[in-house]
């Protein structure tokens, strides 16, 4: 894949901004010469303008098989401005520890890895350097000792300084894809631990800029697209038109019980019994998000015509419309029918998202809305303690919404449980309040918030040559 990017042929940004959005070179503070900041005052510019439709891409339960949500919304922006469909991406950036390790690995210090720590989340939800200031300010860092009341970030003045070191980061980092496309990378918030989503501020500004934006939502659906409609959506007054649900063969066998050695070979059995993990996303989006789902069928070499099908009349079978995608192996031009599929889900028949909780609910109600609704459990638990502290934050914070942490690889908080299963148990083991973000944090069965490395990082395999060349990134 690196090489492949190293050898495309890109065009300078400042060049592609004037031509692709008519955005002159003095709005943009270039790093290098293929990608530049977006400056503030431009984007503050655009605030009149109409807004484009937004598309959320998600996936099934992740697995090792992968899926392929980000070369998806890559591939499928590329395809819609193919048709003619004027198209910007958002994606969060990637983690330095996942990069170096494997995604999900950490790396640096403190109690939680960066992207899961309230300040990637307040930096993704902030709409300005005042309302980032705002947000710093309001972190809960401790507690008096007596009548146990917060101690804030604000208290300690810290908040300033803080709002100093990101004040150039705000600014959304404007990329472009290897078919010259422009693209927002900016945020890079975990899903599985966080809410998952790339940056407001990039998100509306695109929204402002083209006529279509696809944006993506960390994991499966049940993490990253749950928290897009019901924090991000919830905070931003964001309104997404229709849903791409991510799926492969692959995976599908896997969540039928198949190794991962043995995924490259037919097996409409094993395929037949892993659709109910694609079945129960489906319908979470179609009935607790409310809107329209294009399922996307990421084609894998090995895949066979036998189980396309199959995979095909299932999706059928619940409503929908499953459409093969062959955007990795054919750039845009592999996902074109999966383009205007989408464009006529949009512009045809749009959707008008639901939210899976009520905002005025106590916090408890909207753990286990989530847990039953969407993970198909049967009952939550949690410690004493825990449910007390909860009871405590409803006088205060009780509009929050709830941020989920737990395994992203199960709709249990057993990573090694496959499928769909329901009638599971799921204890919130923690709460942790993040008050700058505007979410209280439920922590599912022994979800870590500062994984390790693995015992072979990926760091092992990456070299740089005597020119500069760099080798080794996946």
């Amino acid at each position: 894949d690196i090489e492949i990017a190293q050898k495309a042929n890109k065009e300078r940004i400042l060049d592609l901004a004037q031509k692709q959005y008519d955005i002159a070179a003095e709005h943009l503070e270039p790093y290098g010469h293929y990608k530049a900041k977006l400056s503030l005052d431009y984007i503050d510019s655009l605030r009149d303008r109409p807004d484009g439709k937004l598309i959320l891409t998600t996936a099934i339960s992740p697995t090792p098989a992968g899926e392929g949500k980000t070369t998806t919304t890559v591939g499928l922006g590329d395809a819609m401005n193919r048709i003619g469909k004027q198209t910007l991406i958002c994606l969060r950036e990637p983690s330095l520890g996942p990069c170096f390790g494997i995604k999900g690995g950490a790396a640096g210090g403190g109690f939680d890895i960066t992207v899961a720590s309230e300040v990637m989340a307040i930096f993704c939800l902030a709409t300005s350097i005042k309302d980032l200031k705002e947000r710093l300010g309001n972190i809960v860092v401790g507690y008096t000792r007596g009548d146990r009341k917060p101690v804030m970030a604000r208290d300690l003045k810290a908040h300033g300084a803080m709002a100093a070191l990101l004040k150039d980061a705000i600014m959304p980092n404007l990329v472009q894809t290897l078919e010259n496309n422009l693209a927002f990378v900016h945020g890079g918030p975990f899903a599985n631990i966080a809410h998952g989503c790339n940056s407001v501020t990039a998100t509306k500004t695109a929204l402002k800029l083209s006529d279509y934006v696809i944006t993506e939502a960390g994991f499966g659906a049940d993490l990253g697209a749950e928290k897009f409609i019901d924090i991000k959506c919830r905070m931003a007054g964001l309104k997404p038109a229709a849903v791409v649900l991510v799926a492969t063969v692959r995976a599908m066998k896997y969540h039928g019980g198949v190794n991962k050695e043995e995924l490259s070979k037919e097996n409409l059995e094993a395929l037949e019994k892993g659709l109910v993990n694609l079945e129960r996303h489906y319908n979470n989006i179609r009935n607790h998000f409310g809107l329209p789902c294009i399922v996307s069928i990421n084609h894998f070499t090995h895949d066979t015509d036998a189980e396309i099908e199959l995979l095909k009349k299932k999706v059928e079978s619940l409503g929908g419309k499953a459409v093969v995608a062959r955007h990795w192996a054919e750039g845009g031009a592999g996902a074109e029918e999966l383009a205007r599929t989408v464009v006529d889900v949009v512009d045809n028949h749009p959707g008008s998202h639901t939210f899976v909780y009520d905002e005025k609910a106590p916090l408890w109600d909207k753990i286990e809305a989530i847990a039953k609704k969407i993970y198909g459990a049967g009952a939550v638990t949690a410690p004493a303690k825990v449910k007390q502290q909860l009871e405590a934050w409803d006088k205060d914070y009780g509009r929050f919404p709830v941020c989920m942490a737990k395994t992203q690889m199960s709709f249990t908080t057993d990573p090694t449980v496959r499928g769909a299963p329901e009638g599971h148990t799921v204890e919130i083991s923690e709460v942790r309040l993040s008050n700058g973000a505007g979410f209280v944090v439920a922590i599912a069965g022994n979800m870590m918030t500062m994984p390790g490395l693995p015992k072979s990082p990926a760091a092992e395999k990456i070299d740089v040559d005597d020119k500069g060349n760099i080798s080794g990134l996946f």
